[in-house]
């Protein structure tokens, strides 16, 4: 069985990143990024639960995943699976359209030639394409993948529909865990939205796809996702970022990102 690898890379001049990987073992907690996300399978199959339903992205198969859109992942075969996700951030994206943000319903999508523009889009981005191609590149991919949205998304900050008494609490939680970056308990949760522990739990998670606790530590990862860019250390990101150790930050790194903190502050540095 092949050993998991990933190689993770960004961009200089454009809010990109592109990601190859290798799984067998690794499973990815549940999460979800601020960018939009769009992969191709290359070997094997991987599974994951996505809006409300459980796909499998076979060899040749896209994967949409829109802004904030909350899924998990792991092999669903014995070979695992191989492939290829560029992440592009939502304002960048509209303009590589010229239309609203789009909204994508299907997580997977059967598309031959979508799959080979992605595949090409990836090695342009990560091999020694200009600026130029690899801007055509994205333009080009960009406009295939629009013909399968059925929408029109409001960006990384959409609220809840704020007039269902469930949304309201939720919204309020939403509002504590990212005013307090400290620990909080579901006492904490339920008397900022009126409610009891478990209708508190339940609103929240029913609203934004996560456990509120998964919320919050999604939040730290950003924070520490941030630094890493800037050129903290890792020990030091974790710590600022609410982290026990650096050890807890890569472990959960690893779990939403498939690659450590290191490895991920190397590739945005330039240092593969």
């Amino acid at each position: 069985m092949a050993r998991d690898w990933a190689r993770y890379w960004r961009a200089d001049s454009v809010p990109v990143e592109a990601m190859h990987a290798h799984f067998t073992s690794h499973v990815y907690h549940r999460h979800s990024h601020e960018s939009y996300s769009f992969g191709v399978t290359e070997t094997g199959a991987q599974a994951f639960t996505c809006r409300h339903g459980r796909h499998v992205s076979g060899r040749g198969m896209v994967m949409t995943f829109n802004p904030d859109d909350p899924h998990d992942g792991h092999a669903a075969t014995d070979g695992g699976f191989t492939y290829r996700m560029v992440h592009i951030w939502p304002e960048f994206f509209a303009s590589l359209t010229g239309t609203p943000l789009p909204l994508f319903r299907s997580p997977v999508i059967e598309d031959a030639a979508l799959a080979a523009a992605l595949r090409r889009l990836h090695l342009a981005l990560t091999g020694p394409a200009g600026e130029l191609e690899r801007y055509e590149r994205l333009a080009g991919t960009a406009r295939l993948l629009v013909r399968h949205a059925s929408g029109r998304g409001g960006g990384t900050d959409d609220e809840p529909p704020p007039r269902r008494p469930a949304y309201r609490v939720a919204a309020r939680i939403r509002e504590l865990i990212h005013e307090i970056p400290a620990d909080l308990t579901a006492d904490d949760l339920a008397v900022a939205a009126g409610c009891s522990r478990f209708a508190a739990y339940r609103a929240f998670s029913a609203a934004y796809g996560l456990a509120p606790s998964d919320y919050q530590r999604q939040l730290r990862i950003r924070v520490a996702r941030g630094l890493l860019s800037d050129g903290v250390s890792p020990a030091r990101a974790a710590a600022e970022a609410g982290f026990a150790d650096q050890a807890h930050l890569t472990r959960w790194f690893r779990r939403y990102y498939g690659v450590t903190p290191g490895a991920y502050q190397a590739a945005v540095h330039g240092r593969w």
